[in-house]
């Protein structure tokens, strides 16, 4: 049977938190025994939001490839890909955004979000991320994206692209569908959606002091004065963790009716919770060390699976611009992806 083609990925902006282990990665190793998965390191769109700080991407890059092997991502049944490595991304999206028009960029949830969250004086390349989106995934012709809610509208734009070549130029791409994480979409500490960029995430290189001290400082209700009032559990981050990270369903339920009573701190429900996410982060942490103590096996990876998807892209890429009356020439030699050595 031949399998679906996945293409996902993360942007390089520091090590993945735990937003990400139960929202993504999880996913990922499942799906990647039952579908052909590409995993983008998608290191050109972090120049959207910060082209100015260019010298931590190489180091991000590292911390993520770790954070991804540490969390079950194989090289081995997966191809994990370097976007910037790959010419044929920037290519086609510059093709495709003939396609698309600057007031349907403008509608787009995230773009929106992100100028007002950041603060951000918008650039060009900001609003046409999700162009560069779309040729990320359609490049390699992949029928299935996962991704969270948020993502949709990123989706629906893409396939809007493909159908739009298709009925213009003739049919090359399929329009892919979205694979939704089942997973619930974990709180900051702060209670704002986890971000890198807002400070609020426990990172899964975070050490078991530090994981403890971010717990404690977690954000959960503030009409609750003292330990005995009465406490809301809908909206408390504290125990959305617990849903998640507590395996011992009993506990949780006895600590939600003890909260909402006034019979229990938060001190003591944060502390059970720190013990609950060191004991199902250690074993990770373990694996994450021993990757990221080996940063030439890490950028092999990576070179190997953007060699292997590079064929891929310039494949879809020459008959695109077949499709639309460019001169195609003979394609030079990829050169090697360059990374730290050890």
């Amino acid at each position: 049977m031949v399998k679906k083609r996945v293409l996902t990925g993360h942007r390089p902006t520091g090590p993945r938190h735990i937003g990400h282990l139960v929202g993504t990665l999880e996913n990922w190793a499942k799906i990647q025994n039952t579908h052909e998965c590409f995993f983008l390191v998608a290191d050109l769109h972090v120049l959207t939001t910060d082209y100015a700080h260019p010298q931590s991407i190489q180091e991000n890059i590292l911390n993520m490839l770790a954070d991804w092997l540490a969390a079950g991502i194989d090289p081995q049944r997966a191809s994990l890909v370097l976007q910037s490595a790959i010419p044929e991304h920037a290519q086609l999206a510059l093709l495709l955004g003939m396609l698309a028009t600057v007031a349907r960029l403008e509608r787009v949830p995230t773009y929106k979000e992100q100028v007002q969250e950041l603060g951000l004086q918008p650039s060009l390349g900001l609003l046409s991320y999700p162009v560069l989106q779309a040729a990320d995934i359609l490049v390699y012709r992949a029928e299935t994206v996962p991704v969270g809610e948020d993502q949709l509208p990123h989706i629906e734009l893409a396939r809007e692209l493909a159908r739009r070549f298709n009925q213009t130029y003739g049919e090359i791409f399929p329009e892919p569908e979205a694979l939704l994480s089942k997973s619930a979409r974990l709180p900051g500490i702060d209670n704002r959606s986890m971000h890198t960029s807002y400070g609020n995430a426990i990172y899964l290189r975070d050490t078991p002091e530090e994981t403890t001290r971010k717990v404690m400082s977690m954000y959960t209700d503030p009409t609750r004065i003292h330990p005995n009032d009465p406490g809301h559990v809908e909206g408390n981050p504290v125990f959305a963790y617990h849903e998640i990270f507590n395996p011992n369903r009993e506990e949780v339920e006895e600590f939600k009716l003890r909260y909402r009573a006034g019979k229990v701190g938060d001190v003591e429900v944060k502390q059970r919770l720190a013990e609950v996410l060191n004991a199902r982060l250690a074993p990770l942490r373990e694996r994450r060390s021993a990757f990221i103590a080996q940063p030439k096996m890490l950028m092999e990876i990576l070179e190997d699976g953007t060699q292997h998807a590079r064929v891929i892209a310039a494949g879809t890429l020459a008959e695109v611009q077949a499709r639309m009356g460019l001169l195609r020439q003979r394609p030079f030699k990829t050169n090697s992806i360059s990374g730290p050595k050890n």
